[in-house]
């Protein structure tokens, strides 16, 4: 198999995301937050299992862009990118 394929980091633990309870008003921002953080450290999968969303999602987008905002303000390149990444 090629090295490629090997994850190097597999005994590494699963990224943990605080999230309100789901009937919190913050609860979807709280939620576009931690899937660009999963993005940001590579697990996607273990934020889209947290979270209850996927990737993209059409309900989320509002808080992304917000969030992308917020770092564009703030020089955080990398979080534009994964925003910009999301909204497509």
């Amino acid at each position: 198999m090629s090295r490629a394929f090997v994850n190097e980091d597999a005994n590494e633990p699963e990224p943990r995301y605080v999230l309100p309870p789901r009937d919190d008003p913050g609860y979807d921002e709280a939620a576009a937050q931690a899937l660009l953080e999963g993005a940001d450290v590579g697990n996607s999968y273990s934020a889209e299992q947290a979270t209850g969303y996927k990737w993209g999602d059409e309900t989320l987008k509002p808080y992304v862009r917000k969030l992308m905002a917020r770092a564009e303000a703030e020089g955080n390149e990398r979080m534009v990118t994964l925003a910009e990444r999301f909204l497509r």
